[in-house]
């Protein structure tokens, strides 16, 4: 709906361009959180990923959710809150299973 607006009134598409997702990052635990929203039209969709250094080795859990918000930093903190849940509802066993990298 914006684009329509900005045609409509004289914006060029070099004047409108996209807001880059930036997300933050926590540590929580023994665990890194990267917060990765992703911007889907005039939206960011919540993602993130959860590291943690098992064994020498770094594994990662990715997730993404139906969840959308308005703003990246709302995006980016609902995706911290949402992986603290994630962490603490699996325990050990978000990274017992040996895989490197998988979504959860």
């Amino acid at each position: 709906m914006a684009s329509f607006f900005s045609r409509l009134f004289g914006r060029s598409a070099s004047e409108t361009a996209p807001e880059a997702a930036s997300g933050s990052t926590e540590t929580y635990g023994d665990c890194l959180i990267r917060a990765t929203p992703m911007k889907e039209g005039s939206q960011y969709r919540l993602s993130g990923v959860i590291e943690k250094t098992v064994g020498g080795q770094t594994v990662s859990r990715s997730f993404i959710r139906a969840d959308m918000f308005s703003s990246s930093d709302e995006a980016s903190s609902a995706a911290l809150r949402k992986a603290h849940q994630i962490i603490d509802e699996n325990g050990p066993s978000l990274f017992s299973d040996g895989a490197v990298s998988r979504q959860v």
